[in-house]
């Protein structure tokens, strides 16, 4: 079980990133898009900046993967690694939607250890390690008991989800993914599908939280994620508690 100190860590370092996220949101700051068309703004690289000083600061023995940090290869030979989305749903960040999250995961061995998923505008800190289970501000808890996939509360884009062989569902969109997938971690909702690429960073803090929440998160095919390859991509994502995940997977295998 990874030490509770590193979740403390995640945790006292993320809240921190929030108020720092805080201070841009709403007001006059520089965006611009990086190569391939995503938005940054000066939050992000400020949030990205605070976390690496202060979390490789306290550990300066793991590897550092972030989305906008430089990729430094040499997070391959560690075994530990910090995965780190310094705003997951810029977009909803530029529109002053409180849709955003500050990501903060551990992997070892590509696969996550410990997480965080921060929502800085509503102060939900969701958190879990490995083998303790899943809080959202201190409190437990745990995915639904839905099992029926039909008329449930579905979190992603509905023009690919209406063209996947799905029936019926209450469709919403939260332009965080990790946040998707806490919600789903918390009952908020009842599953999450995208079957566009994802990156580590996007999911790895949201993974554990789930799992230790009960639920699962995979590909499309039903396999778990690895985390820390040299490419940092994931093909897909289905998260849900085990009976919808099935049926999930057997849809898409149709």
């Amino acid at each position: 079980m990874p030490a509770r100190e590193d979740l403390a860590l995640l945790e006292d370092t993320v809240r921190e990133a929030g108020h720092i996220a805080r201070s841009f949101y709403g007001g006059d700051y520089k965006q611009w898009n990086k190569e391939g068309g995503s938005p940054v703004t000066e939050a992000d690289l400020a949030v990205d900046r605070f976390l690496f000083q202060t979390l490789i600061g306290a550990r300066p023995d793991y590897g550092w993967l972030s989305e906008e940090t430089i990729d430094d290869p040499l997070r391959l030979q560690r075994r530990t690694v910090f995965v780190i989305d310094p705003i997951d749903g810029t977009v909803a960040f530029l529109k002053n939607r409180p849709h955003f999250t500050i990501c903060a995961g551990i992997v070892v061995d590509g696969r996550p250890v410990c997480g965080v998923v921060y929502n800085p505008i509503s102060d939900e800190m969701y958190s879990a390690r490995l083998g303790d289970g899943a809080h959202r501000n201190g409190t437990p808890i745990h995915v639904g008991a839905r099992d029926v996939l039909q008329d449930c509360a579905m979190l992603g884009d509905r023009t690919q989800l209406s063209a996947a062989p799905f029936p019926p569902m209450h469709v919403q969109n939260r332009n965080s993914v990790a946040y998707r997938v806490v919600l789903v971690a918390d009952g908020s909702a009842d599953a999450s599908v995208s079957l566009t690429p994802k990156r580590d960073w996007d999911l790895a803090a949201a993974d554990i939280i789930l799992s230790e929440a009960g639920g699962r998160l995979t590909d499309c095919h039903g396999e778990a994620l690895v985390y820390n390859r040299p490419v940092t991509k994931q093909a897909s994502l289905v998260a849900a508690n085990p009976p919808l995940s099935n049926e999930i997977l057997t849809l898409l295998r149709q």
